[in-house]
């Protein structure tokens, strides 16, 4: 059995349901049990209904139980995501984020595989900064095999039409509103890549049975 983890960090809705959509991708994959977790929100329910947020939280965060270091013990793979915050990844999940350093230091991530996916508000936002500069570098200091969105997802391709996705994961674009939802190809780019995540990390722990 390989275990795949999404985790993730979601202020209106448009992460979870690319979180959603990873899962699939993943579960569609032989033998691979997935877990979706979220991570711990900081705003006060003040500032979330300032920010015409909470109602919106409150839509689905009954769904996902919140993340602990555990959660990435048990996985071989886990799949991040979180929305670009000025081109790097949300405060809520650096405090998650940094609240793993039991783990790496007794090197309980080594090894296993790690992807991630985004969204911002406009098309150049930031999306690709978030996840080479917000996610790789920890990525890299934990040990984990990095893993990204290959061009082999022909959706990402092409200019008939607005769309997130980048080699390095898959993304949606939100508007400046937030009442742009992820289309149809930003869903699929998520299903591929959390399927893609979830062979290669099948074929990973093969090799070490």
């Amino acid at each position: 059995m390989t275990r795949v983890l999404v985790v993730f960090y979601s202020t209106y809705g448009h992460i979870a349901k690319l979180a959603k959509a990873q899962a699939e991708g993943a579960a569609a994959v032989a033998g691979v049990e997935v877990r979706v977790r979220r991570v711990a929100e900081t705003l006060s329910e003040e500032i979330l209904t300032k920010m015409h947020a909470l109602d919106a939280q409150k839509a689905w965060h009954p769904e996902f139980e919140v993340a602990t270091p555990a959660d990435l013990e048990w996985a071989d793979a886990v799949i991040w995501g979180s929305p670009t915050r000025f081109g790097n990844i949300t405060a809520q999940m650096k405090t998650f984020i940094d609240s793993l350093g039991g783990l790496w230091a007794q090197g309980k991530l080594v090894g296993k595989v790690a992807a991630a996916f985004t969204s911002s508000a406009t098309q150049h936002g930031g999306q690709e900064t978030t996840i080479v500069c917000g996610f790789w570098p920890f990525f890299a200091h934990h040990g984990f095999v990095i893993v990204g969105l290959p061009y082999s997802f022909a959706g990402q391709m092409g200019v008939d039409e607005m769309k997130g996705g980048s080699p390095y994961g898959a993304s949606t674009i939100a508007g400046g509103d937030g009442s742009r939802q992820p289309s149809d190809v930003e869903v699929e780019g998520a299903k591929f890549q959390g399927k893609h995540v979830a062979t290669i990390a099948s074929q990973l722990v093969k090799g070490r049975l």
